[in-house]
């Protein structure tokens, strides 16, 4: 039976909406988005609080404490065993609490709040020439309070170590409210307050349990395991209790502010990318390699390799720095001051592999060898690939995935060879296998067994590879955890690894720190079953119903001809949740509500098609509003990992509101533009009245919901009208495609292209209905609106029309990113008719030139412009599809004119969304994030171009200049080069 979302504690929801300022969430839909984390399980929250200060969490924390439910805070959200699952309160601190409290330079120290992001940090400490070296592969949305609370280790541990060596004081909020500050304590020092007796009974703890401590704490590079007893043994020494908070999971104390020990930044750096023909030899190696003293030695197995190869912003870069087919790599990182003893430890690098028998120049050795990244841009593109590993191995289009419960056990590195070799054999006896990847440098390995956890088989399987693996891990006097912590996942397993004694020790300390159990309970001591599947994502009535879907989803499995797997495909990894780069996902930088992220939609559809949100949950209002502020720019279909494309899941969502509640007038409008276009071009000035006249401004608001601030799109009298023949089209070098926005309101962009084309001596058709009637259309105006009937119909007519030229050899080519590029995306996903090879042969214009440039077939005449500098947007589907590379390319050809990229984000207009009264200050918001402040600072001697119709509206709305199409920047180059 399906598992329905438990009601909400309506008392405790009012409760604690008038104790804090800031947002209480109780309702299904947002509580349900709090469910899951980065681990297999889904536990629903009591409620969600997003507090706005510290006062805020006090208050939150009495409110739960007086009712006795528990309290989750949780960060980033991307712990992978369950650490941030429970039925409790949780505090969203992402939001708010994320300030940078203090750095101190000279002492090497900074101060931050819980909710700081690791790389917001590092960017403020850049200029000071200081880093937190603590360097997860998360660090994009991983927040220092989760880090600590996880006790993070990242790649470079082998130099700098674990977050608990890094972390130097914590000031906490107790379980019962008071406040501690948790730091260095001296043995037999009498401190003042609560503190000085808490500390007092957590040294006598250490004291009488040193010896079990010293012969059960496994001694390995990582072990983050259980408490950290061992940080309370003092041995004469002074002991830092902010240390036993440290790998905490939120159990004893809640993490106000973190003191943290910063490194002075690496000043060069330099890889040996170390190919195998073995997994096992690999394996062999790095306790070889490691005597070279790197920094890092990171692991990359074929299965990573050959999933990369097939995600594409990662491929090109596999393709650089991967040689043949290796079974493994070993990525050998030297980050020392002195690049000269960074080079000669990578000539030693060679030497040693040669030594092992690994030289692709020697016949007599097996094939590897290295690769050698110098180049810092060429390094940070290897790194990348390595940071995203867990996503590239979770992007299996596959029934199965790889599931994490034995996943980073740490052994020593003589054993890893032998270790890895037995774990394969576990997992193929189970019927199985693994996927591997991570930290060679300290014996810990990312491994993922592939399995299927909706069914029984599956979970069963699951137990028992657990169980085997944590025997033999113990046998080699390893560690069961060492790097993601014990959740739900691993905690069972503490009573094997540590013994008896210690876990009561554990108990102890909890008790101590929490006597009413109500900080994140079930986490470390008096764990759940990790094998309970009434708390797993997939119980055991997890099912989907057959439902009908508008898109077929090719290579995924489940219902709604496989939008189910689609949408499973989010393994809630966060990596939408960045803001500093890329362009996923815009409304998340700007509201940063979880409900706004990929992640977050995705979740919020997974619970709602598996009818846990109840009936309808699909097509309801509160749906509606999860996808409200989805401006469909894609950049989730290149920049998720797993490829979840959320565009396309919105327009399942519209399309199935559509049938059930019927299109509004304002979508309609939208929808039918093209429908229209032609008679509202004729009553150009008659239509246009409304932007000129205040009154009817007000009135488009009020009956239609276009927002009275915002000029609307000015229709143009004299609209591109050019035709062609069918029989012109067929003998035509390049058909060009007129979209409805460049057509009917900026015809001057289709009349420049023209005649470049045709100054570059290219035979030019215009892409025509057969039958002489109304443009031709590519169905994208109704796929926005969610009238997935009218859409495909339009593609289809469309496709009819230009498929002979296309077979004939022409190309088809077109200026607006979001029209031409529905032929490459949606269309083959919707028409039966349209392949993929027939929609790459719809280019953009910029695409078009760029590729006779480079095969030296493009004869344009270009001149120097008066502009030194062209400024670049790129438009969100042309970054999505990776076409940004022709248009800088083609306007690079400009002589003296220096192309510069905007490093920006959507720009927030995305069709209708910037025109709605709704949606009015999201748009502009986004905009201000970084393209519109980039464009008003831009000199007077460049000039901006925007390729994106809505880009360039949005430019001159919020901006005040004129951005220009790329083929107006070509004809007046080439104008002028021709007189």
């Amino acid at each position: 039976m399906t598992r329905i979302a438990t009601p909400a504690d309506d008392a405790l929801v009012r409760k604690l909406s008038a104790a804090v300022e800031g947002t209480v969430m109780g309702d299904a839909f947002s509580r349900g988005r709090y469910a899951t984390d980065a681990s297999i399980y889904q536990m629903m929250p009591k409620a969600v609080v997003v507090p706005r200060s510290m006062g805020d969490v006090s208050a939150a924390m009495q409110v739960a404490r007086e009712a006795g439910v528990p309290v989750l805070p949780r960060g980033g959200g991307t712990s992978q065993c369950g650490q941030t699952v429970n039925e409790a309160v949780v505090l969203d601190l992402s939001k708010h609490l994320n300030a940078i409290v203090s750095i101190d330079a000279e002492r090497r120290e900074a101060v931050v709040e819980p909710g700081l992001v690791l790389d917001h940090l590092n960017a403020a400490l850049k200029p000071h020439g200081l880093w937190y070296p603590v360097d997860v592969s998360t660090s994009s949305r991983a927040t220092l309070g989760g880090m600590t609370a996880n006790n993070s280790c990242g790649s470079r541990s082998l130099r700098y170590g674990t977050s608990r060596d890094n972390v130097l004081a914590i000031d906490a909020l107790m379980a019962d409210g008071t406040r501690a500050r948790f730091g260095e304590v001296q043995p037999g020092a009498n401190l003042p307050g609560p503190i000085g007796e808490l500390a007092r009974d957590l040294l006598a703890i250490g004291a009488r349990e040193a010896d079990e401590i010293a012969a059960r704490f496994p001694d390995v590079y990582r072990r983050v395991g259980g408490y950290n007893l061992d940080a309370l043994v003092a041995n004469g020494r002074p002991v830092n209790l902010a240390h036993l908070l440290v790998g905490s999971e939120g159990t004893l104390a809640f993490s106000e502010r973190i003191t943290l020990k910063l490194s002075p930044l690496p000043r060069n750096k330099v890889l040996g990318v170390c190919h195998f023909p073995s997994f096992y030899k690999a394996m062999d190696a790095a306790q070889h390699l490691v005597k070279l003293d790197p920094t890092a030695i990171e692991l990359v197995d074929a299965t990573m390799i050959a999933l990369a190869r097939d995600i594409p912003i990662f491929r090109p870069v596999v393709e650089e720095f991967v040689r043949g087919a290796p079974e493994a790599l070993l990525i050998v990182e030297f980050a020392e001051d002195d690049q000269a003893e960074n080079l000669r430890r990578l000539a030693a690098l060679h030497d040693v592999m040669a030594d092992l028998g690994f030289r692709w120049d020697d016949p007599g050795k097996a094939p590897g060898g290295v690769v050698e990244a110098i180049d810092p841009a060429f390094q940070s593109r290897i790194i990348e690939v390595r940071k995203q590993g867990l996503n590239i191995m979770m992007s299996m289009k596959s029934e199965g995935k790889p599931v994490s419960f034995v996943e980073d056990c740490c052994v020593r590195l003589a054993d890893l060879a032998e270790y890895t070799d037995r774990l394969t054999a576990i997992f193929r006896k189970h019927g199985t296998n693994g996927t591997w990847y991570a930290h060679a440098s300290v014996g810990t390995l990312h491994v993922r067994p592939v399995l299927n956890l909706k069914q029984d088989l599956g979970v069963s399987t699951m137990r028992a590879i657990a169980e085997e693996a944590f025997e033999m891990v113990r046998g080699y006097k390893g560690s069961h955890s060492g790097e993601h912590g014990d959740g739900i996942v691993r905690s069972e397993f503490h009573r094997q690894m540590f013994g008896e004694r210690i876990v009561a020790a554990f108990e102890e300390v909890k008790d101590r720190l929490d006597p009413g159990g109500l900080m994140n309970p079930g986490k470390i001591v008096r764990p759940p079953k990790m094998d309970d599947r009434s708390l797993m994502r997939f119980d055991p009535g997890y099912t989907v119903p057959e439902f009908d879907s508008v898109f077929r989803w090719e290579g995924h499995h489940g219902a709604g001809r496989g939008l189910q797997g689609a949408v499973e495909m989010c393994n809630n990894n966060g990596a939408c949740r960045k803001t500093l780069d890329g362009v996923m996902c815009p409304s998340y930088r700007v509201t940063r509500d979880e409900r706004d992220l990929t992640r977050g939609r995705a979740n919020t559809l997974r619970l709602a098609i598996s009818g846990q949100l109840g009936p309808d949950a699909f097509t309801s209002d509160e749906m509606a509003e999860t996808m409200k502020l989805c401006v469909s720019c894609k950049a989730c279909r290149r920049e998720c990992p797993t490829g979840v494309d959320m565009a396309k899941m919105k327009i399942e969502v519209q399309a199935a509101r559509a049938r059930r509640n019927g299109v509004p007038l304002r979508e309609r409008l939208v929808g039918h533009m093209p429908r229209y276009a032609r008679i509202a071009a004729r009553l150009a000035p008659l239509v246009n009245l409304r932007n000129r006249i205040p009154a009817l401004r007000r009135l488009s608001e009020r009956a239609l919901g276009f927002a009275a601030e915002r000029d609307l799109p000015e229709w143009r009298g004299d609209w591109f009208r050019t035709e062609s023949s069918a029989s012109e089209m067929s003998a035509a070098d390049v058909v060009l495609f007129a979209d409805c926005f460049n057509r009917y309101f900026e015809p001057q962009n289709l009349r420049a292209a023209e005649a470049v084309l045709k100054r570059a001596g290219l035979r030019v058709a215009h892409a025509t209905a057969p039958d002489g009637s109304r443009p031709l259309c590519c169905g994208r105006t109704y796929l926005s609106a969610g009238m997935a009937t009218e859409a495909k119909a339009e593609m289809a007519r469309t496709a009819a029309a230009l498929r002979p030229a296309l077979e004939n050899g022409a190309s088809v080519v077109g200026l607006e990113p979001s029209c031409l590029l529905t032929f490459r995306d949606e269309a083959p996903a919707l028409l039966d008719d349209w392949s993929a090879e027939f929609g790459a042969r719809v280019m953009l214009f910029e695409e078009f030139l760029a590729a006779r440039a480079a095969e030296g077939r493009l004869a344009l005449p270009l001149a120097p412009l008066d502009a030194q500098t062209a400024l670049l947007h790129g438009h969100c589907h042309q970054k999505a599809m990776n076409v940004m590379g022709p248009v800088q390319k083609v306007l690079g050809l400009v002589p003296g004119l220096k192309v510069e990229l905007i490093a920006s984000s959507c720009c927030g207009m995305a069709g209708a969304f910037g025109y709605q009264a709704e949606t009015v200050g999201t748009s502009r918001a986004m905009a201000e994030l970084s393209l519109l402040p980039r464009v008003r600072a831009a000199g007077d001697d460049a000039i901006v171009v925007a390729d994106g119709t809505s880009c360039r509206h949005q430019i001159a709305d919020g901006a005040g200049r004129a951005a220009l199409h790329v083929a107006r920047v070509l004809e007046e180059s080439s104008k002028r080069a021709l007189t």
